[in-house]
């Protein structure tokens, strides 16, 4: 299959896609874990997108159907969340609403990843991990430490080609460096900062705003790399202004805010 290289995302692209966001402000439906409930809402709202966790199986159909996108995390799985996230993919596909997958931990525990390889059976229009849980998801590993990464993404940047080439899907691996890519073309993203590790839930929050940047668009190789680069800027531009991982998530939710096509320049310096 033949791929090229990793070229780096241009700014003027994360722009246009970040005007297009900005304009639609679009609604996503967030079926994620209850640890990072809190930190997902607010990276939504403060990067311009509005959040609904509705998890009630007598009504994930109807919202997920009229949502913009649905993200689905399988951070804390359990049956009756299992069930409630079946029913938000298949309302989605049903009504063509484009929908995001976390594989949290897969390749740890056999219960998600057996659930995780059917869903992405399901057509889902992008997925974002770490390089453990992309390599475990094409099969080409046995998962990470818990939720943690054991692997560089590089090292996952062949699965995560593999991947999208078998789904169809946009494929993100997060790292030092972000790769997203089609199976054909990949993009890069270098920003962020390691203290981002130390929050709990920024990652499951960049699925969301991978999410939420997949509503509407007409490029989403372009929109799922946006939605990685503007995370990892505001990451980088919060570590500068704060003393710890307490103030780094106060930082973060307000680069995100400031963030705007006009000044990219000056926060990914």
């Amino acid at each position: 299959m033949p791929s090229s290289a990793p070229t780096p995302l241009p700014l003027a692209t994360l722009a246009q896609e970040l005007t297009r966001f900005r304009a639609t402000r679009p609604l996503v439906h967030v079926l994620t874990n209850e640890v990072v409930q809190e930190i997902t809402a607010n990276v939504l709202l403060a990067a311009g997108a509005a959040p609904a966790m509705i998890v009630a199986q007598e009504e994930v159909p109807a919202f997920a159907a009229i949502a913009g996108a649905v993200l689905i995390n399988v951070g804390t799985l359990h049956s009756v969340r299992l069930a409630a996230m079946e029913q938000a993919v298949n309302a989605a596909n049903a009504a063509g609403v484009p929908w995001t997958l976390d594989p949290v931990a897969v390749g740890a525990l056999k219960y998600r990843t057996d659930f995780c390889r059917e869903l992405i059976r399901q057509k889902p229009a992008a997925i974002r991990g770490n390089a453990s849980e992309i390599m475990a998801l094409a099969g080409a590993g046995m998962g990470g430490r818990g939720v943690d990464s054991t692997s560089g993404s590089d090292a996952a940047l062949d699965a995560a080609r593999f991947l999208a080439h078998e789904t169809g899907a946009i494929v993100a691996v997060t790292g030092e460096t972000d790769y997203i890519t089609d199976g054909k073309t990949t993009l890069a993203t270098p920003w962020g900062h390691p203290i981002m590790t130390q929050v709990v839930g920024t990652g499951c929050a960049l699925s969301a705003l991978v999410a939420a940047f997949t509503a509407g668009a007409r490029n989403r190789l372009d929109a799922v790399a946006s939605a990685c680069a503007m995370a990892g800027m505001a990451g980088q531009h919060a570590q500068k202004h704060s003393q710890g991982p307490g103030s780094f998530k106060a930082a973060f939710l307000d680069a995100l805010y400031h963030i705007q096509p006009d000044n990219l320049a000056e926060i990914s310096a």
